[in-house]
Protein backbone atom coordinates (compact mmCIF):
# COMPACT_ATOMS: atom_id res chain seq x y z
CA UNK A 1 0.00 0.00 0.00
CA UNK A 2 1.15 3.44 -0.96
CA UNK A 3 0.76 6.41 1.84
CA UNK A 4 0.69 9.81 0.65
CA UNK A 5 0.37 12.97 3.23
CA UNK A 6 0.57 16.65 1.74
CA UNK A 7 2.42 18.15 4.20
CA UNK A 8 3.10 22.01 4.68
CA UNK A 9 4.01 22.03 8.11
CA UNK A 10 1.23 23.26 9.75
CA UNK A 11 -0.47 21.79 12.76
CA UNK A 12 -3.26 19.94 10.79
CA UNK A 13 -0.16 18.29 8.40
CA UNK A 14 1.29 17.54 11.59
CA UNK A 15 -1.62 15.80 12.86
CA UNK A 16 -1.95 13.70 9.37
CA UNK A 17 1.56 12.59 9.56
CA UNK A 18 0.50 10.99 13.05
CA UNK A 19 -2.41 9.56 10.99
CA UNK A 20 -0.12 8.31 8.28
CA UNK A 21 1.95 6.60 10.80
CA UNK A 22 -0.82 4.48 12.24
CA UNK A 23 -2.11 3.51 8.83
CA UNK A 24 1.51 2.80 7.44
CA UNK A 25 1.95 0.35 10.46
CA UNK A 26 -1.32 -1.40 10.00
CA UNK A 27 -1.75 -1.78 6.30
CA UNK A 28 2.57 -2.51 5.96
CA UNK A 29 2.49 1.03 3.45
CA UNK A 30 5.21 2.75 2.25
CA UNK A 31 4.61 6.72 3.10
CA UNK A 32 5.25 9.37 0.28
CA UNK A 33 5.55 13.13 2.84
CA UNK A 34 4.86 15.45 0.03
CA UNK A 35 4.74 19.52 -0.50
CA UNK A 36 3.97 21.23 -3.68
CA UNK A 37 5.33 25.07 -4.33
CA UNK A 38 4.07 26.76 -7.61
CA UNK A 39 7.31 28.55 -7.84
CA UNK A 40 10.51 29.32 -6.43
CA UNK A 41 11.71 33.31 -6.73
CA UNK A 42 14.13 35.20 -5.18
CA UNK A 43 11.41 36.32 -2.05
CA UNK A 44 10.84 32.68 -1.68
CA UNK A 45 14.16 31.17 -1.46
CA UNK A 46 14.12 30.51 2.44
CA UNK A 47 10.53 28.93 2.13
CA UNK A 48 12.05 27.08 0.16
CA UNK A 49 14.98 25.91 1.66
CA UNK A 50 13.16 25.34 5.32
CA UNK A 51 10.36 23.43 3.62
CA UNK A 52 13.62 20.95 2.20
CA UNK A 53 14.53 20.82 6.00
CA UNK A 54 11.31 20.32 7.21
CA UNK A 55 10.82 17.08 4.71
CA UNK A 56 14.43 16.17 5.82
CA UNK A 57 13.47 16.04 9.63
CA UNK A 58 10.01 14.08 8.78
CA UNK A 59 11.54 11.65 6.50
CA UNK A 60 14.03 10.60 9.64
CA UNK A 61 11.17 10.66 12.31
CA UNK A 62 9.92 8.04 9.81
CA UNK A 63 12.59 6.76 9.48
CA UNK A 64 13.54 6.25 13.69
CA UNK A 65 10.43 4.11 13.60
CA UNK A 66 11.07 1.77 10.84
CA UNK A 67 8.45 2.78 8.19
CA UNK A 68 9.36 3.35 4.54
CA UNK A 69 8.92 6.85 3.90
CA UNK A 70 10.51 9.06 1.05
CA UNK A 71 9.73 13.17 0.70
CA UNK A 72 9.02 15.43 -2.30
CA UNK A 73 9.20 18.88 -2.92
CA UNK A 74 7.33 19.83 -5.51
CA UNK A 75 7.87 22.92 -8.01
CA UNK A 76 5.84 22.33 -11.54
CA UNK A 77 4.55 25.86 -11.98
CA UNK A 78 0.82 24.30 -11.25
CA UNK A 79 -1.11 25.04 -8.32
CA UNK A 80 -0.74 22.63 -5.14
CA UNK A 81 -4.23 20.84 -5.41
CA UNK A 82 -3.54 20.25 -9.37
CA UNK A 83 0.30 19.28 -8.40
CA UNK A 84 -0.94 16.62 -5.52
CA UNK A 85 -3.65 14.99 -7.59
CA UNK A 86 -1.25 14.58 -10.40
CA UNK A 87 1.47 13.28 -7.89
CA UNK A 88 -0.72 10.82 -6.89
CA UNK A 89 -1.96 9.65 -10.20
CA UNK A 90 1.61 9.36 -11.10
CA UNK A 91 2.46 7.23 -8.34
CA UNK A 92 -0.60 5.32 -8.13
CA UNK A 93 -1.23 6.19 -4.16
CA UNK A 94 -3.83 3.89 -2.62
CA UNK A 95 -4.52 6.70 -0.33
CA UNK A 96 -4.32 10.88 0.31
CA UNK A 97 -3.96 11.79 3.91
CA UNK A 98 -4.69 15.98 4.09
CA UNK A 99 -4.90 18.61 6.89
CA UNK A 100 -8.07 20.99 6.62
CA UNK A 101 -8.56 24.12 8.48
CA UNK A 102 -11.48 26.19 8.91
CA UNK A 103 -12.01 29.12 6.61
CA UNK A 104 -14.78 31.49 5.48
CA UNK A 105 -16.36 30.93 2.25
CA UNK A 106 -15.18 33.80 1.29
CA UNK A 107 -11.63 33.08 2.36
CA UNK A 108 -11.90 30.11 0.31
CA UNK A 109 -13.14 32.02 -2.78
CA UNK A 110 -10.11 34.83 -2.45
CA UNK A 111 -7.56 31.78 -1.92
CA UNK A 112 -9.20 28.77 -2.65
CA UNK A 113 -8.84 25.60 -0.92
CA UNK A 114 -6.15 23.16 -1.69
CA UNK A 115 -7.71 20.00 0.84
CA UNK A 116 -11.04 21.26 -1.45
CA UNK A 117 -9.40 20.87 -4.86
CA UNK A 118 -7.50 17.51 -3.39
CA UNK A 119 -10.40 15.73 -1.88
CA UNK A 120 -12.78 16.33 -5.33
CA UNK A 121 -10.35 15.36 -7.50
CA UNK A 122 -8.13 12.63 -6.12
CA UNK A 123 -8.66 9.08 -7.82
CA UNK A 124 -8.25 7.41 -4.41
CA UNK A 125 -9.63 7.84 -1.27
CA UNK A 126 -8.78 11.18 1.11
CA UNK A 127 -9.03 10.94 4.52
CA UNK A 128 -9.12 14.80 5.78
CA UNK A 129 -7.92 15.47 9.29
CA UNK A 130 -8.50 18.74 11.15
Amino acid sequence: MKIMVCYDGSNVAKAALKIAKKHANAFNAQVSVVTSHESVSESKVKETERAEQDLENVKKNFEEDKIPCDTHLLIRGIGAGEDLVQFADENKIDQIIIGTRRRSKVGKLLFGSVAQYVIINASCPVLSVK
